[in-house]
C-alpha cells in the first residue's frame, strides 16, 4: 500500500471544509525571488489540478496580489464546490503613493529594501492591519483578485509583532464571518509555533498553516503546538517543508527560513541526506512524507514554480520508505525521538 494518497480529502477540525493531502501554494508562482509569467503560473495550477490537487493557498502578500490573481485565472470556470481556497488577512495592499504616514510595513521596506522578495509586483505596498474593518476589506479585495464569490479558509497572516491586534481585532472578525457562513474555516498562518499555540489556547480555530516548523529538519512544532492541536481538534497544514530549499540541496549558501543557513544546520541536513541515501531514498521523499505522519497534520502545501518540480510531490508521496530509515534518523538524533513517522500502512 502506498504511504500517502495526495488526492485524499481531509476535513479541517470540525469545520466541514476539506483539503487534499497535497495542496499547492502560490508564493512561488507569484514571483518569489524570480519572475514568473502569467502563462507559466496558470499552466502550473492547471497541471496540479489535472494531478488531483483541490486545495490551493494564497495571500495578498504573495506577489502583492499576483498570487491570488493568477490563481483566479487558472481556476476560472471550474465547479466552485470542487476545490478549496485559503487566503490570508493582516496585510492590505495600498498604492505606493497612498501609504499612510506611520503605516506599519514589512521590515525590508522599513530598511529601504524595495520588493526584497517578489518580482514583477504591481505598484502597491502591503501594510499591516489586523483590525476588523481591515479583515473584511482584505477578504473583499481578495475575492476580486481571485474572481470568486467566497474563500473557504481565512488565516491571520504573520501576526508575530501584532498579537493584541490579531487576537482583539482579526480573530473576532473572522469568528463572526465564520458564524455568518461567509468563510467555512478560520485559522492563522505563521513561520513560528509558539504564537500558534497561544492562538490554540485562547481562540476557537479550525486550522493553522505552520511554515517550516514541522519538517524533517526542524520539529519545533512538536514541542507544544501539535499535541495541543490534537487535543483541541485543530488541523495543521504544513508549509515550507523543504525549509527554504535547505533540505533539497544542503550546501553553503543554501537558504533556511528565507536567509542563509548557518553551518550547523547545513551539516544536519547533510547528515539526514546521508542516512536517506544509505537506504536508497532521496531526502526529498523523506521530507515530503514526514510531516503527514503526525495525526494533527491534514495536508502539506507544495511551494513550486515548475511542472517538473511539482510532479515530484505526488510521485514521492507514494514512494515506500523502509521503516529502518526512520529508526536510523532517531538513533542518530536527527529527528525527534517522539515524532510519528510514516509506514507503508499509513494512508
Amino acid at each position: 500500500m502506498s504511504p500517502f494518497d495526495p488526492t485524499q480529502r481531509m476535513t479541517l477540525g470540525a469545520s466541514g471544509v476539506s483539503v487534499t493531502r497535497l495542496g499547492l501554494g502560490t508564493a512561488e508562482i507569484a514571483g518569489l525571488y524570480r519572475p514568473v509569467s502569467d502563462d507559466d503560473a496558470v499552466g502550473l495550477v492547471r497541471h496540479a489540478w489535472d494531478a488531483g490537487v483541490r486545495y490551493f493557498d494564497s495571500a495578498p502578500l504573495y506577489g502583492y496580489g499576483n498570487g491570488e490573481r493568477r490563481l483566479g485565472l487558472a481556476l476560472h470556470g471550474r465547479d466552485r464546490d470542487s476545490f478549496t481556497i485559503s487566503t490570508k488577512v493582516g496585510r492590505l495592499l495600498v498604492p505606493r503613493d497612498e501609504v499612510p504616514a506611520g503605516a506599519i510595513v514589512d521590515r525590508q521596506q522599513r530598511d529601504g529594501i524595495d520588493d526584497a522578495y517578489y518580482t514583477g509586483t504591481p505598484p502597491v505596498r502591503p501594510i499591516f492591519d489586523y483590525s476588523g474593518d481591515a479583515v473584511r476589506r482584505s477578504l473583499e479585495e481578495s475575492l476580486r483578485r481571485l474572481d470568486l464569490d467566497r474563500v473557504d479558509i481565512a488565516y491571520i497572516h504573520d501576526p508575530d509583532d501584532h498579537w493584541e491586534a490579531a487576537i482583539g481585532g482579526a480573530y473576532p472578525a473572522l469568528h463572526a464571518l465564520r458564524e455568518a457562513g461567509v468563510v467555512g474555516a478560520i485559522g492563522a498562518g505563521m513561520n513560528q509555533a509558539a504564537m500558534l499555540a497561544r492562538f490554540a489556547r485562547e481562540g476557537d480555530f479550525d486550522a493553522f498553516l505552520l511554515a517550516g516548523r514541522y519538517t524533517l529538519l526542524d520539529q519545533t512544532g512538536l514541542e507544544e503546538l501539535l499535541p495541543l492541536c490534537v487535543e483541541k481538534g485543530i488541523s495543521v497544514i504544513a508549509g515550507g517543508i523543504m525549509n527554504s530549499g535547505l533540505l533539497v540541496d544542503p550546501k553553503p549558501g543554501a537558504l533556511f527560513n528565507y536567509v542563509q543557513a548557518p553551518p550547523q544546520l547545513i551539516d544536519r541536513a547533510r547528515r539526514i541526506r546521508d542516512v536517506c541515501a544509505r537506504h536508497g531514498v532521496g531526502i526529498r521523499a523523506a521530507a515530503i512524507q514526514f510531516p503527514l505522519a503526525h495525526p494533527a497534520v491534514a495536508a502539506i502545501v507544495a511551494g513550486v514554480r515548475s511542472v517538473d518540480h511539482f510532479d515530484d510531490y505526488p510521485q514521492l508521496l507514494r514512494e515506500p520508505i523502509p521503516d529502518a530509515l526512520w529508526v536510523d534518523l532517531k538513533t542518530e538524533r536527527l529527528i525527534a525521538h517522539d515524532a510519528p513517522v510514516p509506514t507503508a500502512a499509513v494512508g
